[in-house]
């Protein structure tokens, strides 16, 4: 009976807050579809043992919080119902209307997503999926992200494995994608509980360092805001003046990424000051400057050049008279409203909204552009690196010469800048100029850059291969790639085709005649390209990676690889022991001398093969060690070469070496050591240098059991902040 009342009273509470709103919802439209989420939800319980639709409600929740309309809050109610329970599409059409029923399928299908062959492959196609829905509806992915944000409050019911995975997926495409969206509320609470469950010791440390001081910073705060308001009351009577503190996450990124101390982050406290007008900024920003000396360099003006989420304001920073740096952020309240809600802000405080606002369109270009840029590149992880970097937070705003603000990647060059503009000054590009002064092409565009784009109008001039090396958005990446793909065919499969033998060389793969024909077709195949050529222009034109696609060959190719058949040996075996000791297992040989080849590195779970040695027993490699022949059969002495075997039944302990890319900081070499110390893993070696770009380089010889075991170390690596890259390297 108490959880029949607890039920009843929940739908009340969620009901009286609709209504006390004051907005006009759909109550009734509202009320049915929380009745059908609780009825349809009935017997199902979440990870914490709460019954299942207090999730759908939570969603709800915090999407009234960001002001969306009546069906929004009805599809929130129903985004899980389709997917876990009887209820179909065509009924919640008939009860609620269709555009109920498309933002639930919209949901529905970002959601539903099958066992794709990798972790990169099925975040591709997630990401995917969301532009997608997006484009066609951008309430789909508002619903998603209020979706994600409940499920992050509660994820500490969850199996560590997946805290982590769901973390790092909010970390880098949620928490972006609400950046891009504009909901500041939601973007930082998302960032701040990844982070919570990524690194929970710096996320302790932050806290700890925000609490141990938090009574002086209201004191602090407090002295500010009474200081600006005694001075604006006569000049900007309206001004609101609040105090901020910026979000864990952000303070991390400045400590971690950035190497910061606490002390040296100069906007963890902030002075927030609406007022009515855009005049009225100005002013006070003036005056500000009169009563606190400003921090040169610390001026930034969003008014004049919006970010690209539309975000607003006037940033700058100051020292009070004891000499304590902190923000000043200055915005009118419709500034305001757009900083703190986003995209969400159009619903919360507009009528009657036209699907087809062309300030709505404006905002929501640059998915287009993301759909667009994936069209020309099959390489699954390059699709999914060029997203992130372009849902990436941080953003460089350049001039045109007549004073128009374009908006790149940070690291963008100047050949991103040229595409910005338009695909022909981009193919007609021959140099540039950064304030008036010839830069290289591979120049790094700063924000304030004024930059001049210089072009010719020769016939058949066009971009460079080399330049899709040089630039960062995935959209001067995608007009470079369809210049190609059109306008040199030919070209591209003879590059795709000469790329693919050299590659082959270097690897050892060794193909002729109707092999070799079948083979490729096979490849081309599992590339989704249509035949050979297909795949040489593409792999011409960009659109396939070489080095993504090489593993796949090589995998196909060691199929077909047949070892030589066993021979006597005794001839070349001088020295004898047991084979499981070294817990290997050579074919046709009870025991004799085994040796692990420096060349590759054999460790438990590699194939591989044997090489009978003059006087030093059986060496084993690698099958696709460089150091074995493509075709053994037509090698120099082939019977010496020998099938070999892991002993699955041997306990042994193997070296094996790791090369790990970072990025320098203080404390990188201890925290790779603890991590390791943590997994019981022995340390033979261990040796690290600076390298270009400020980052740095560390290899380290461990023991191992196996291949998994290598695996393990090395997700662990992959783990430590800063952690760019690990790869397993020969010792």
């Amino acid at each position: 009976m108490s959880e029949n009342v607890s039920r009843k009273e929940k739908y009340e509470n969620f009901i009286k807050m609709i209504k006390d709103s004051g907005v006009n919802y759909d109550i009734d439209k509202i009320g049915r579809a929380y009745k059908l989420c609780e009825q349809a939800h009935e017997g199902q319980f979440r990870s914490s043992g709460e019954p299942f639709f207090y999730h759908p409600v939570a969603v709800a929740t915090i999407l009234f919080e960001l002001g969306m309309d009546s069906d929004t809050l009805a599809a929130a109610l129903l985004h899980d119902v389709v997917e876990d329970t009887d209820v179909t599409i065509e009924e919640i059409e008939k009860q609620f209307g269709s555009d109920v029923a498309m933002l639930v399928s919209g949901v529905t299908k970002v959601t539903q997503i099958g066992k794709l062959p990798s972790r990169e492959e099925q975040q591709a196609e997630n990401i995917r999926r969301m532009l997608l829905a997006m484009s066609e509806d951008i309430r789909v992915i508002i619903i998603k992200l209020a979706d994600r944000l409940h499920n992050m409050r509660t994820i500490d019911c969850r199996p560590l494995k997946n805290q982590l995975d769901n973390s790092l997926e909010t970390l880098e495409v949620y928490a972006p994608i609400a950046h891009r969206l504009g909901i500041r509320t939601v973007k930082e609470e998302l960032e701040d509980l990844a982070i919570k469950h990524l690194d929970p010791v710096g996320y302790k440390e932050i806290e700890d360092s925000l609490q141990s001081v938090k009574e002086y910073r209201q004191q602090f705060l407090e002295k500010i805001k009474a200081k600006i308001k005694n001075r604006l009351k006569d000049i900007v009577p309206n001004a609101h003046i609040e105090g901020r503190v910026k979000s864990i996450h952000g303070i991390y990124r400045k400590m971690y990424m950035q190497g910061k101390s606490f002390d040296e982050i100069y906007d963890i406290y902030a002075v927030r000051i609406i007022v009515d007008t855009l005049n009225d900024c100005y002013n006070v920003l003036g005056i500000v400057h009169d009563i606190f000396r400003p921090l040169p360099g610390r001026f930034k003006d969003y008014i004049s050049t919006p970010k690209p989420n539309m975000y607003q304001s006037l940033h700058t920073t100051v020292l009070d008279r004891e000499g304590v740096p902190f923000e000043v952020q200055i915005r009118t309240w419709e500034m305001h409203r757009t900083a703190e809600l986003g995209i969400a802000a159009h619903w919360k405080y507009k009528e009657n909204i036209d699907k087809s606002d062309k300030k709505m369109e404006e905002r929501l270009a640059w998915i287009r552009q993301l759909l667009d840029a994936q069209k020309e590149s099959d390489d699954v992880e390059e699709i999914v690196r060029s997203i992130k970097t372009d849902l990436s937070q941080e953003d460089v705003f350049a001039i045109t010469p007549k004073g128009d603000v374009i908006n790149l990647p940070a690291g963008s060059t100047v050949i991103d800048f040229a595409y910005a503009i338009h695909s022909a000054v981009g193919n007609s590009m021959i140099g540039a100029k950064v304030d008036g002064r010839i830069v290289p092409l591979n120049h790094v565009v700063q924000t304030g850059d004024v930059i001049e784009i210089i072009t010719t109008s020769a016939p058949g001039h066009g971009p460079s291969r080399d330049w899709l090396k040089m630039v960062k958005s995935s959209e001067a990446r995608s007009k470079i790639r369809a210049w190609f793909k059109k306008e040199k065919r030919a070209e591209n499969i003879e590059t795709g085709r000469a790329e693919l033998e050299r590659e082959f060389k270097r690897n050892n793969i060794a193909l002729s005649g109707e092999m070799a024909e079948e083979f490729l077709q096979k490849i081309a195949e599992r590339l989704h390209c249509n035949s050979v050529d297909d795949m040489y222009a593409a792999i011409g034109y960009g659109g396939i990676s070489i080095q993504g696609i090489i593993p796949r060959i090589k995998e196909e190719y060691n199929k077909r690889v047949k070892a030589a058949p066993s021979v006597d040996v005794s001839k070349y075996v001088v020295s004898q022991r047991k084979t499981s000791t070294d817990g290997v297992i050579v074919e046709g040989i009870d025991n004799c001398l085994i040796k692990l080849s420096r060349c590759c590195d054999p460790l438990p779970g590699d194939d591989i093969i044997g090489f009978i040695t003059r006087g030093h027993g059986v060496s084993i490699h690698k099958t696709d060690c460089t150091n074995v022949p493509k075709d053994i059969s037509k090698s120099f002495e082939p019977e010496r070469w020998v099938k070999a075997y892991w002993d699955t039944t041997a306990r042994e302990s193997f070296k094996s070496t790791i090369t790990i890319m970072a990025i320098d900081r203080p404390a990188l070499l201890a925290d790779v050591t603890i991590a390791l110390a943590n997994m019981r893993v022995a340390i033979h070696a261990i040796n690290a240098r600076e390298i270009k770009g400020g980052n740095c380089q560390i290899v380290i010889t461990v023991s191992i059991e196996n291949l998994q075991h290598l695996q393990n170390i090395i997700s662990a690596m992959q783990k430590v902040d800063g952690v760019i890259s690990v790869e397993r390297s020969a010792q």
